[in-house]
């Protein structure tokens, strides 16, 4: 007896077979520990691949969200620029961002992938999505994932991300203060001995508080905009007859809705960002999310919450689209191949 989210994976790996009908063949297992290895993969890649791609954006603005006068971007921009060694200045901290991002994005798609599936399969019925709001025939091609209901999306998001988040958190410490010029750490091992020092182990989790608060909206409701999108695209697309200029190609819609996904999420929960920062390079100072809303607010005015949200939008926009669309396609592709070797070995 196969499960409503079985059909559901199966669905767009036998329609994109041949383009049009599912073939024969055996249905799709998704719960072996060679495929869970495999999104773990994915999910490594396509963290790396934004990472590394994107570092200066994000070394930007922890430069600009750090100011106690909020600076701005062109200032901080040219104060780099004009630096004896410009290129590695943007790129400095890329090693701990590549450490942060791609193992967190590898743990955060393989257990909400691992939450997604095993809803899915074991939820309720009003688990899964509607079937009418995904039935063209291009959305159903756009993912190999299963289609769950806007909440189910929002709670399995939130949780895969603070879990994922709470396990690389000293990591994440390292990178923001490696970014700051706050701090003139020659080497991560020298960095993480002078917070375990000064601060003690609590110090490697400075600003979780913020970080899950900010983290848990973001990842719900990035899952949410970003599964809405893809079947609001797809529509489009199957309606318009070749009049929107966007291809139907899976990766142009998965990129297209992770963009803006991204884009509506960040602007939501940008305030919890800049917190964040200020707590993780001064702990001492903010103390907590409360103290370091309030103080931000007394020192800086309101503006100061929404510090580097171009630059974070942008990033997260770039960020989002490249590992969700590189992750998306690494695992629809091997879904296939799955399938063909199983068509194979049942013959």
């Amino acid at each position: 007896m196969t499960s409503p989210a079985a059909t559901e994976v199966q669905k767009p790996m036998a329609e994109m077979s041949n383009g049009s009908s599912p073939p024969a063949g055996p249905q799709l297992k998704t719960s072996t520990s060679s495929k869970t290895t495999f999104h773990f993969a994915a999910g490594l890649l396509s963290g790396l691949t934004s990472s590394i791609l994107l570092q200066p954006a994000d070394l930007l603005k922890t430069r600009v969200q750090q100011s106690r006068k909020t600076a701005s971007l062109r200032t901080t921009l040219n104060t780099i620029l004009s630096s004896p060694h410009p290129i590695r200045s943007l790129w400095r901290g890329t090693l701990p961002s590549a450490l942060r991002t791609g193992f967190g994005s590898a743990l955060y798609f393989t257990s909400l992938n691992a939450l997604r599936q095993g809803i899915a399969q074991a939820g309720p019925p009003g688990v899964l999505a509607n079937p009418e709001n995904g039935s063209s025939k291009t959305g159903a091609r756009s993912s190999a994932l299963p289609k769950l209901s806007n909440t189910a999306n929002l709670a399995t998001g939130a949780i895969a991300r603070v879990a994922a988040g709470f396990v690389m958190m000293p990591v994440t410490v390292l990178k923001v203060r490696y970014e700051s010029d706050y701090y003139a750490y020659r080497s991560l091992v020298g960095a993480a001995r002078d917070i375990v020092r000064t601060e003690g182990f609590r110090g490697l989790f400075a600003g979780f508080g913020a970080t899950a608060v900010r983290d848990a909206p973001y990842a719900g409701l990035y899952v949410v905009f970003y599964e809405q999108s893809k079947r609001r695209l797809s529509s489009l697309i199957d309606s318009s007859g070749g009049a929107i200029p966007l291809s139907s190609s899976s990766p142009s819609i998965n990129f297209a809705s992770g963009a803006m996904a991204a884009g509506l999420a960040t602007a939501i929960t940008n305030p919890f960002d800049a917190v964040k920062t200020r707590l993780q390079l001064m702990p001492g100072k903010y103390g907590n999310m409360l103290r370091a809303t309030r103080l931000m607010i007394q020192e800086d005015g309101v503006r100061s919450l929404f510090g580097g949200l171009g630059l974070r939008m942008a990033r997260k926009a770039l960020s989002s689209a490249l590992a969700w669309t590189v992750y998306e396609e690494l695992i629809l592709r091997a879904e296939k191949r799955w399938a063909l070797n199983e068509q194979k070995m049942s013959l």
